[in-house]
């Protein structure tokens, strides 16, 4: 018995270096390329890369995902993304702890991703008071909303996360039926 313990130890543990690697990525992927961009772009400043579909653009971005809450002022607005990304990394750990070690490694995966992306927008917003979006993706003159990295990867992982619920999970409690 203490031998599998330590050895879902050794799992857990290596399981939460993969996860803090992942947001370190993502972090580190984020904020390079948002300084790139800051060093290369005038605020506002489009440079197309796919004509009709793709540009490169330097915006900030006050409000949430897709601009909500952009146009309300006051200090209170920058704290309350802040403390909405401190709660999201909490549940983060929380998820980590209840599915890091039994569950499917793409579970470790898509937290990684969703924190890191979490993360990546908290400095802007601790730094700029606005989050840095660049990506501008469009089909003639319909927008999607400028994005960043960050937002990338809490989309990607939030994808992750689901897939692995749907579809992994079924697998693996068949094949810990059948080792029992």
């Amino acid at each position: 018995m203490a031998k599998a313990t330590k050895e879902n130890l050794a799992k857990a543990v290596q399981r939460f270096y993969f996860l803090v690697s992942i947001v370190l990525g993502v972090i580190a992927l984020d904020q390079g390329t948002k300084l790139l961009v800051m060093n290369t772009f005038a605020l506002y400043e489009i440079k197309p890369v796919v004509p009709g579909f793709f540009n490169l653009t330097y915006l900030h971005n006050s409000g949430a995902a897709f601009g909500l809450l952009a146009n309300v002022q006051g200090a209170w607005k920058q704290w309350f993304f802040v403390g909405v990304a401190v709660v999201a990394i909490y549940v983060i750990l929380q998820l980590f702890k209840q599915y890091g070690l039994h569950k499917s490694f793409m579970f470790t995966q898509a937290l990684g991703f969703i924190g890191g992306g979490a993360l990546g927008n908290v400095i802007d917003r601790l730094r700029y008071g606005s989050v840095i979006d660049f990506l501008d993706v469009y089909i003639g003159t319909r927008h999607w909303p400028a994005f960043n990295v960050a937002d990338s990867a809490i989309c990607i992982g939030v994808g992750l996360f689901i897939y692995a619920s749907i579809f992994l999970d079924e697998k693996q409690e068949e094949d810990a039926a059948r080792q029992n």
